[in-house]
């Protein structure tokens, strides 16, 4: 097994694997012959070294995020869902799906007119159980993150399940692909591998982070979602490490500035060489939260010109509707009854009186299943994503 002579880090190998295009292909596809597949290097017991410089970056990167998730301080509530939205909307744009802030307040509304947002809230749905069940890094709690991604909703493609075919990336057939990930049988093994090396408590955590998501696109285990259920994972390693306690981080929307350098980070790391990827997380993390910061700010300066403008009786219908919309900036009755913990009645009341003072805009048009939406904090939101895809934010 080669490894890269900077980092001493296993190279990934090759093997044979024949092909059945009757499966796959169509009937020029079928005298191609055996191509290659990629075999994962056993990763459990290595131990990743990296330039001096490198590892001090990371050590920063750490400490950034330590500082932001204790900046939240008693402000945890308002803030935690909103992060973790909008690391979940930059994880799928990663992946070319995209929505504006208001189509993924609606689809959790309910809305699954636009396949983009549907997507998106599943992907929120895969941090959330990352983050739940961070104190169990296992294989169940990677098909649990899988399956809160994907669901049921797709036959072809089961949520929570190992794949039992071949996948490949780019082109017709696996002999022209980008990438060819390892055969199903090696997926589980490889799995098992990965989970005793995040396991170890001797790595600093982003670094494992980094390792552990580029390890696990590598395998690539499932048929769909690997990228959005890997970068899950990373935050389900943050949170279980301890780096995290509060908040998600967006890193996501730091991979974001420079997707393409993070795609050939992960090819390096195939090569054996750890640098790229440990240096797109840390770049990434510096980026995030600058992000992050400026969307706490607009949303905080948002929230304290309503409280100057519209005060609301502590826990009265119209308090409640104020301290959602950060985190659902599209609201209805139904929301405020199942969620708030407010009357049908009480609720349509508050979010008229709302929209009097100019802090809702009811936009459906319709007597029965009305939808307010709040343009500030849709337009902070997007201004977030905005950010996020450009290097070098403000």
């Amino acid at each position: 097994m080669s490894s890269d002579p900077n980092t001493g880090w296993p190279a990934v190998t090759d093997e044979a694997t024949p092909w059945t295009p009757s499966e796959f292909g169509t009937r020029r596809d079928r005298g191609f012959g055996d191509y290659r597949s990629t075999v994962t290097p056993t990763i459990a017991d290595e131990q990743p070294r990296i330039p001096v410089p490198l590892a001090a970056l990371l050590d920063e990167a750490s400490a950034t995020i330590v500082r932001f998730d204790a900046e939240m301080g008693g402000e945890i509530a308002p803030f935690s869902a909103v992060l973790l939205r909008t690391e979940s909307a930059s994880s799928s744009e990663i992946e070319q799906v995209t929505a504006s802030a208001k189509a993924i307040a609606l689809a959790e509304l309910g809305d699954r007119s636009r396949r983009n947002a549907t997507e998106i809230v599943g992907n929120t749905r895969a941090m959330q159980a990352a983050v739940e069940l961070s104190d169990r890094l296992d294989a169940d709690t990677i098909l649990a993150m899988h399956h809160a991604l994907l669901g049921d909703n797709n036959p072809q493609v089961p949520g929570g399940r190992w794949r039992e075919e071949p996948v490949w990336i780019g082109g017709r057939t696996p002999h022209s692909a980008q990438f060819v990930p390892p055969q199903d049988h090696r997926v589980l093994p490889a799995i098992s591998d990965l989970i005793a090396f995040i396991s170890r408590d001797d790595v600093p955590v982003l670094l494992q982070a980094a390792v552990a998501h580029a390890q696990f696109e590598t395998i690539h285990p499932f048929p769909d979602g690997n990228g959005r259920t890997g970068r899950a994972l990373v935050h389900a390693l943050l949170r279980g490490k301890g780096l995290t306690r509060n908040i998600t981080v967006p890193i996501s929307a730091g991979l974001l500035t420079d997707p393409d350098g993070y795609f050939d980070a992960l090819t390096a790391y195939r090569s054996g060489d750890l640098r790229p990827i440990c240096q797109a997380f840390a770049e990434a993390t510096f980026d995030a939260v600058a992000n992050g910061r400026r969307l706490v700010e607009d949303i905080r300066s948002i929230r304290g010109r309503w409280a100057d403008t519209h005060p609301a009786r502590r826990a009265s219908a119209s308090d409640k509707i104020l301290a959602a919309l950060a985190r659902q900036p599209v609201i209805d009755a139904a929301f405020a009854r199942r969620d708030l913990g407010i009357s049908g009645s009480a609720a349509r009341r508050a979010l008229a009186d709302l929209e009097s003072a100019g802090i809702v805009t009811e936009f459906s048009g319709m007597k029965r299943n009305r939808c307010w939406r709040s343009d500030e904090i849709l337009e902070a939101l997007d201004g977030f994503a905005t950010r996020a895809g450009r290097r070098g934010l403000p």
